[in-house]
């Protein structure tokens, strides 16, 4: 395959790489010398070169490490000299291909650093491409980027410099490099890394379904010269959109704004898919016992969920139906003697709590408390205005430039707008209705997770309720602790709590047959998979407590004392030098370079995880037997197979969150093994073409290439016997000046901020939803 590159040059042999091409010169340096790349982007005078930074040859060969990556260093046709890659998916989840330096690399003479790369896809496909630099202490700086199909352009990463760690509370920033180049977007690790000693460069995909090429060219640091002044400054205009560019769906004005409803209005008027039942089920399978709720069954070999009347039902829908995270921080705050402090006993936690506005006479006392975020807006309205209606109050964030403060909702406020309604129950009512019908004009059979109580007494769409269990219990650190460390199940508060939880989700639900199950917590570190240390850390974490502060290290010891004899027995198979079990009370490190312990440690998880899920299950016993435990949603990063193994027996269905292009084989092959209905909790995609900083977790390039990506995902769950159903996440995109909570500014929405659909998107997904039952049930 050939394509023209951005440079004038032709670019080929990637699928020669693989041995489907031949290629004239097949050895060759990646990178060639300073000068000659000087010359070949003298075009971009934004920057100043510093130097390339890999050249490979035959001696060199040896730096590269790949796995489950074919690769070839080749020269095209016009002499340009390249590397190409075949990620191979069926062989790895994540497979990957390494760079090493010679030594290292080191560019700590330079004030401000960008490493750039020019990248071809020359493929049909997009390639979610992630990117890491990796430093000698072992810091990763990782970004990635969506290469679009049959492209090719230049691609760059700001490792040192002022802006690099500019904390605006966003998940990403607008550019403040000003080039043609594009950026590659922040994800995780270091942002900050030793620039003096780089060891090695990754390109690396994950997840992906079909196997995936690209040609890399040109890597080389350079030294940026000119700069975007106050980036952040006035990017969100009145109506909480990007001011900086115009793009397709850009609300302009009300009138505008009142056109798009008027027109959709229309379009919700078309006839709804006529093959389901009362509760959305398959009309046209057939009738198996109904028992008044939902329940599981494994059908011909498939595992499907039941509806209330008996017809199998597959839930496809949206998750975080509500207000509460289209919010974001102003950049102002009142002294806490204005503000209502959170206790012990509530149940809510901050994050998916409503608007929870201050008082008109409390914000007369609002002081700036952030001033890179008070000048993102080209405008806030006044408390006394109509549209005043739409602040609010975070008591605490996750991340952010500021660890509380004052909230605005652009997008209740365009509610208003269009619906000519300022009152926030005005617009929540008809903003449930307006919600509900298009679920149903998109062909959906339920919601997902986190909708909006309200929801929950409509009695004509099925839902999944949700709950937290939070207070004042004692958790345990897994040395991971990505949102927050572990409840101690061990601990009866924590048994109290689930407990005040549960019976606080069958108030709300009042024994609906339109609820389909619960969502318990979610996305908790249990632990990563990769390494003994990380896979039990939970166990390492409870080791390293005092006996008499942890109840979970009590129930550890005890565990212990029943399976060994005698403590030398332990001291043995753990490389420890203990004098009797009463020392083990103590906190202490538990080493890693022994079989047997290891055995013990992935038991002591089990145990652990049981105790929690078994808890979970008991208050859903009590006060909710008509309905499903739908679990804890597990994150690929936070799962192991003694989590598995543990929910498995405790819960209904399990449930996973799963980011990627789809449900590949290399990743999903325990399905079989554990055997269970399960669903995916949340999964997205998104662009740029949005007008937001950020796609989201897994990028397309354009809305239609979204709804592309969407039909591969859900086909591929579709067509898996074990699932039974997943959720987008989520319904409105993230604020561009990101979610109050952490900062995630994503176009992973089904509508803008605006409450515009995204409608190149939509086609797709109702393409998928009116063809549902036939493949899912009728292949």
């Amino acid at each position: 395959m050939t394509i023209r590159t951005r440079f004038g040059v032709v670019a080929t042999c990637v699928l020669a790489a693989v041995g489907l091409q031949s290629c004239a010169k097949r050895e060759a340096y990646l990178i060639t010398d300073t000068k000659e790349l000087a010359s070949q982007h003298e075009s971009n005078t934004s920057h100043d070169m510093l130097e390339s930074m890999v050249k490979l040859n035959e001696n060199t060969k040896s730096l590269i490490n790949a796995n489950a990556v074919d690769w070839q260093i080749s020269t095209a046709d016009d002499g340009e000299r390249q590397l190409n890659i075949k990620f191979n998916a069926a062989l790895a989840n994540k497979p990957s291909l390494t760079i090493n330096a010679e030594s290292t690399w080191d560019f700590s003479l330079n004030d401000t650093v960008a490493v750039v790369m020019d990248i071809d896809n020359p493929s049909s496909e997009p390639v979610h491409l992630h990117v890491a630099l990796t430093d000698v202490h072992g810091k990763k700086h990782n970004r990635n980027s969506a290469i679009p199909p049959h492209s090719s352009a230049s691609y760059y990463s700001l490792i040192k410099g002022e802006n690099v760690s500019l904390d605006t509370g966003m998940r990403s920033n607008p550019k403040h490099w000003d080039t043609d180049y594009t950026q590659l977007i922040w994800r995780t690790g270091s942002k900050e890394i030793d620039v003096s000693k780089i060891k090695s460069i990754t390109f690396q995909v994950m997840g992906v379904m079909a196997d995936k090429y690209i040609t890399v060219r040109d890597i080389r640091a350079v030294r940026p010269t000119s700069f975007i002044q106050d980036s952040a400054k006035h990017i969100v205009d009145e109506f909480g959109q990007n001011n900086k560019i115009d793009f397709e769906g850009k609300v302009m004005s009300i009138d505008n704004l009142r056109q798009h409803f008027k027109e959709e209005s229309v379009e919700l008027q078309a006839q709804l898919p006529t093959d389901r039942s009362k509760f959305g089920g398959y009309l046209n399978g057939p009738k198996l016992e109904s028992t008044g709720y939902f329940r599981t069954e494994k059908h011909d070999g498939k595992w499907a969920l039941v509806d209330p009347e008996g017809y199998l039902f597959f839930s496809t829908g949206i998750a975080n139906v509500r207000m509460a995270n289209t919010s974001t921080i102003t950049g102002f705050d009142v002294s806490d003697a204005y503000v209502k402090s959170r206790v012990s006993t509530d149940l809510t936690p901050e994050d998916s709590m409503g608007l929870n506005r201050l008082s008109n006479a409390a914000a007369e006392h609002r002081f700036e408390a952030s001033a890179i975020r008070a000048n993102m807006f080209t405008s806030l309205p006044d408390y006394n205005e109509d549209l005043g209606n739409f602040y609010g109050y975070r008591r605490s964030v996750h991340t952010g430039t500021i660890d509380k403060g004052e909230t605005y909702s652009f997008y209740m406020a365009n509610l208003a707008r269009k619906f000519d309604d300022m009152t926030v129950d005005g617009v929540l009512d008809k903003w449930e209705s307006l919600t509900v019908k298009r679920m149903q004009s998109w062909g959906f059979t339920s919601f997902g997770n986190w909708i909006d109580t309200r929801f929950y007494d409509n009695n004509n769409f099925p839902y999944f309720a949700n709950g937290w269990i939070i207070g004042d219990f004692k958790t345990v650190s897994s040395g991971n602790d990505y949102w927050a460390p572990i409840p101690d199940p061990f601990d009866k508060k924590f048994a109290e709590r689930t407990d005040t939880t549960v019976k606080q989700i069958a108030l709300e639900v009042k024994n609906s047959p339109w609820c389909v199950g619960v969502f318990i917590d979610n996305e908790k570190s249990w632990g990563i998979m990769g390494s003994p240390e990380s896979q039990f850390g939970l166990v390492a974490g409870t080791m390293a407590l005092n006996a008499s502060e942890s109840p979970a290290k009590r129930a550890f010891v005890e565990k212990l004392k029943t399976k060994y004899n005698t403590i030398e027995s332990l001291n043995k198979n753990w490389g420890k030098t203990f004098n009797s079990f009463d020392e083990l009370n103590k906190g202490f490190a538990i080493n890693f370079n022994s079989e047997e312990a290891i055995q013990d440690y992935s038991e002591l998880l089990t145990f652990y995880a049981e105790a929690y899920f078994k808890t979970v299950a008991s208050s859903m016993d009590k006060y909710m037997p008509n309905h499903l435990y739908m679990g804890a949603r597990f994150a690929d990063w936070g799962m192991t197979p003694e989590l598995r193994e543990a929910a498995a027996k405790h819960v209904d269905v399990m449930s996973y969150n799963y980011y990627r292009e789809g449900i590949n084989t290399a990743f999903w092959g325990f399905l079989e093994e554990v055997d269970m209905p399960s669903i995916i909790g949340e999964f997205h995609m998104g662009a740029l073409d949005s007008g937001l900083f950020n796609p989201g977790l897994i990028g397309a390039h354009t809305q239609e290439l979204r709804g592309q990506m969407y039909e591969t995902y859900m086909n591929s769950v579709i067509d898996n016997p074990y699932f039974v159903g997943a959720h987008w996440f989520q319904y409105i995109d993230s604020p561009i000046a990101g979610r109050a909570y952490d900062g995630e500014n994503y176009n992973v929405g089904f509508v803008s901020v605006a409450d515009i659909p995204y409608k190149p998107f939509i086609k797709s997904v109702k393409r998928v939803n009116n063809s549902l039952y036939q493949r899912r049930f009728e292949k």
